[in-house]
């Protein structure tokens, strides 16, 4: 495993594993488990993925020392004020049950995130959060972020593939020594991500599907990555990625396939945040 040094001195393993849209109980406990047999140590959940409960259950009966893993977890906006981030936080730990929580995150840049994000400092006093961070800050609301706080985010989770590469993004959270995990990798294959050619093609050199391929350069960005699966043959493919590194030439021809745009939303579009997170931010008014 390769792992990433956090800016208050924590150690984040580069690849990781995550349960968004797997919200059956059973079916994210079973496949946390196998992502365990497998070697995944870091898992990536959320309180809006309602699948807390079975990423602590698969942990907790795996019999491996909970120091071995890293469990991130993230707060939804309906809990963004110093008060209820603090019953969220506590909701979070509660449901998890792996005694403390490796990364917590306030999930989206939208409400009281000063509030919020006092309650995680707290937390982290306490020893309940091991480090903090944030989820889809773009690099203005990350620099009023620090600006406001005591502590710097130890990481920033956002959407990067090969068609939305980020590249500014990235390198500004480079520069503040932020972390930058991608959520979504895969896009969800859309634009036949899958068998593109250009990826096919330097994956051949190495005997790598596309896939692997992306989780390669993605850590060669030095990104912490976190692919989904429910299929455990996926699991092991996407985690036989360590034996080989792409040349330069890969990389750029990576670089080449940006299509500058989200597969899902504009997190800067007035209209998506009304849409996506309106009913959750004016629940905080009741």
């Amino acid at each position: 495993m390769q792992y990433k040094i956090l800016n208050d001195g924590n150690k984040m393993p580069q690849l990781g594993f995550g349960v968004f849209q797997v919200p059956d109980l059973k079916v994210a406990e079973q496949a946390v488990s196998d992502a365990i047999e497998v070697g995944y140590r870091l898992f990536d959940t959320a309180a809006a993925y309602a699948n807390e409960e079975a990423v602590g259950k698969a942990i907790n009966k795996s019999g491996i020392n909970r120091k071995e893993f890293f469990v991130t977890s993230k707060l939804w906006v309906d809990h963004f004020t110093y008060e209820k981030a603090k019953e969220g936080i506590e909701d979070s730990l509660k449901k998890l049950n792996t005694g403390y929580i490796d990364l917590y995150l306030l999930h989206q840049p939208y409400g009281d995130v000063a509030g919020a994000w006092r309650a995680l400092e707290e937390a982290q006093k306490e020893g309940k959060i091991k480090s903090i961070g944030v989820s889809n800050f773009a690099p203005d609301q990350l620099k009023n972020l620090e600006l406001m706080s005591n502590v710097k985010p130890a990481v920033n989770q956002i959407e990067v593939s090969p068609w939305f590469q980020e590249k500014s993004e990235v390198k500004f959270n480079d520069k503040e020594d932020i972390v930058t995990e991608a959520w979504a990798p895969f896009a969800e294959g859309k634009h036949n991500l899958f068998t593109n050619e250009t990826i096919a093609e330097i994956g051949k050199k190495y005997g790598k599907a596309n896939g692997q391929v992306i989780l390669r350069w993605l850590m060669q960005r030095d990104i912490v990555v976190i692919p989904k699966s429910v299929h455990k043959n996926r699991m092991e493919e996407n985690f036989d990625v360590f034996d080989f590194e792409l040349s330069d030439d890969d990389m750029k021809k990576m670089a080449e396939l940006d299509r500058n745009e989200s597969q899902f939303f504009d997190h800067r579009d007035p209209n998506a945040i009304e849409n996506i997170f309106g009913a959750s931010l004016k629940a905080l008014r009741n």
